[in-house]
């Protein structure tokens, strides 16, 4: 699938929203159906 972005500045955002969706919002299977961010924070209280 291609997208096509009328600007620099559109591509970046994108870019930065997938970012934010990967580190923020995906839930895994392996992170406990958490999103790798909360994963992390729960991993450092147990520790």
């Amino acid at each position: 699938m291609k997208n096509q972005y009328p600007s620099f500045e559109a591509f970046s955002k994108a870019i930065a929203d997938y970012i934010d969706y990967y580190n923020n919002s995906r839930i895994q299977a392996k992170t406990k159906w958490m999103p790798p961010s909360k994963f992390r924070e729960a991993s450092m209280m147990e520790a």
